[in-house]
């Protein structure tokens, strides 16, 4: 589900601002309907899923604070794709770095809030070369786009 919805999300991101019919607001009204589609989604839907389950309606601090900055970086990222599409990106160049580049950012803090077992020495080879692959790959697409 994640891999089709991201994957198709840059796509129509950039066909929906260009169908705004506003070179210079385009991406922002189209930022502004990927708000209202979160908050029917992810604010309507988990309502309704936490009344159909029976849920308890405490939320302890930690977890709501974590979960909303997620939110924040999440639509933050999504700002950042339309000021890449705004700046003449295209959603094969945007999307592929941005796919890139984000398995590299989680690895890294994700190992670092969560060490293995062991610590660092026991991260193994294939896992950086993956990093660096993934790097590579973002290099690749970005000098190598097509029509360049």
């Amino acid at each position: 589900i994640t891999v089709l919805s991201w994957g198709l999300y840059g796509v129509f991101l950039h066909i929906g601002q260009g169908a705004m019919a506003d070179p210079i607001n385009g991406r922002y009204k189209a930022y502004l309907f990927v708000g209202v589609a979160y908050l029917l989604t992810a604010v309507v839907g988990s309502l309704v899923v936490l009344a159909v389950n029976g849920a308890s309606w405490t939320f302890p601090a930690r977890g709501a604070s974590w979960s909303t900055l997620a939110g924040f970086v999440g639509a933050i990222g999504a700002l950042g794709v339309l000021l890449a599409f705004g700046a003449k990106g295209t959603p094969t160049v945007v999307m592929s770095i941005v796919f890139a580049g984000a398995p590299i950012v989680n690895a890294v803090v994700a190992t670092a809030l969560h060490p293995p077992a062991g610590g660092f020495s026991v991260v193994r080879w294939p896992f950086m070369l993956g990093i660096a692959l993934a790097a590579f790959g973002g290099f690749l697409v970005t000098y190598f786009k097509p029509g360049s």
